[in-house]
C-alpha cells in the first residue's frame, strides 16, 4: 500500500534579491550626474523625427524670448574657444577660469560679462534673466560676438579634432520665426548650410 506524503508549499527567501536591488539601487543614484538647470529654458516644437544629435563635435545655439546662448558639448573645444576669444578681444582668464568655463554647458554674456559668470556656482548662474543672451549685430562685426564664438569655435574643433563643427539651433516653439532666421544667416555668413533643428519628439498623427 503506497502512502501519499503531504506536500507543503515551498517558501522562497526573498532577503538576498531585496539585498542585491536596493544595492542596485543605491549604486545608480550614487554615480548618476545630475541634470543641470538649463540657463535659457525653451519649449521645442514637436516633430516625429527621431534623428539623434553627435555626442560630440556639437555646438548648440539655443534661441528665445530674444535672446542667444551658445554651448559646445566637447570640453577641450569649449576651452582653446575660450582662449581664441580672450586673444581677439583682449580679455585674459586664469587656468581655473578655463577649467571652470569647460564645465559650463551653455552661456549668454557678452565677453566683458564672461569672467563674472564663471566665477558663479551653477545655480546663481542659470537663475532666469541673469544672463542677457550673446550681442548680435550686423551692422558692426565687432559687436557681432555670436558670429565670432561660431568661428572661434569652428576653428578650435579644426585645430583640436581636425573636424568640422556641427551646429543645432534649439528654438522656443513659440518663438517667431525672424528670431530663428537672424541665427541661421549668422551661419550661413560663415557657410554653414546644414544644421540640426532641435525638436520635442511627439507620437505620429492618425
Amino acid at each position: 500500500m503506497a502512502v501519499k506524503t503531504q506536500k507543503k508549499a515551498g517558501a522562497i527567501d526573498m532577503t538576498a534579491m531585496c539585498d542585491v536591488s536596493f544595492l542596485l539601487l543605491t549604486f545608480f543614484i550614487l554615480t548618476a550626474t545630475a541634470k543641470q538647470p538649463e540657463p535659457l529654458a525653451v519649449d521645442t516644437p514637436s516633430s516625429t523625427v527621431q534623428t539623434k544629435l553627435p555626442e560630440t563635435g556639437l555646438a548648440t545655439l539655443t534661441v528665445g524670448k530674444g535672446k542667444v546662448f551658445f554651448g559646445l558639448v566637447d570640453r577641450d573645444i569649449r576651452v582653446r574657444t575660450l582662449e581664441l576669444m580672450g586673444q581677439e578681444y583682449g580679455v585674459s582668464f586664469t587656468e581655473e577660469e578655463k577649467t571652470r568655463f569647460s564645465l559650463i554647458d551653455g552661456f549668454g554674456v557678452p565677453i566683458g560679462s564672461l569672467k563674472q559668470i564663471i566665477a558663479m556656482s551653477g545655480s546663481d548662474r542659470n537663475k532666469e534673466g541673469l544672463q542677457p543672451g550673446i550681442p548680435m549685430d550686423s551692422i558692426d562685426k565687432k559687436k557681432d560676438e555670436l558670429s565670432r564664438w561660431i568661428f572661434n569655435a569652428r576653428s578650435a574643433s579644426a585645430e583640436l579634432k581636425n573636424t568640422d563643427l556641427k551646429f543645432a539651433i534649439k528654438g522656443d516653439a513659440q518663438l517667431e520665426y525672424p528670431a530663428i532666421k537672424r541665427v541661421m544667416d549668422v551661419l550661413q555668413d560663415q557657410d554653414v548650410n546644414s544644421f540640426n533643428l532641435v525638436t520635442g519628439l511627439r507620437g505620429e498623427d492618425f
